[in-house]
């Protein structure tokens, strides 16, 4: 009996490493297509591009990770059942979870713009924000049509 605990937690083990491996392996994906993407959108030379990378992955990585881990904790608690049933208190202090990183995302997004202020044309800059949203439509759009052939 302790032998087929011992398999089903390593099949289990092994099974959350592959989903890790399967997203991992998706967001690096991305990760390439973005660059490609972006590296055209924004005619980048190759000066900008060497300071350029550095900076935005740096960027990208940590508003990932403030949106992986923060704003999935609280969408948990306003799923709608969780919402009847919050009390004033719990929805103050969700409020201000929600106020905190919308505010982390955008002071992060601040310091983006500034240090690419120090090396590229400001054109250059607003055409990043115009790339992550064709970039950020045409990975939805690619979604749904996956999803609407299966």
């Amino acid at each position: 009996m302790k032998l087929k605990k011992i398999f089903l937690f390593l099949l289990l083990v092994n099974f959350i490493g592959f989903a890790q491996d399967s997203m991992v392996e998706k967001k690096n994906q991305i990760k390439a297509l973005k660059t490609s993407f972006f590296t055209s959108e924004l005619s980048l030379t190759s000066s900008e591009a060497s300071r350029f990378w550095p900076i935005y992955n740096a960027y990208d990585d940590k508003q990932f990770e403030i949106r992986h881990q923060k704003v999935r904790t609280y969408r948990n608690s306003m799923k709608n059942n969780l919402l009847d049933k919050m009390s004033e208190k719990d929805a103050t202090d969700l409020l201000r979870q929600i106020e905190s990183t919308d505010e982390e995302i955008y002071l992060l997004r601040k310091n983006l713009i500034t240090n690419l202020k120090r090396f590229l044309p400001k054109v250059k800059i607003i055409k990043l924000k115009k790339a992550e949203e064709d970039f950020n439509r045409k990975l939805l759009q690619q979604y749904k049509d996956k999803n609407s052939k299966n």
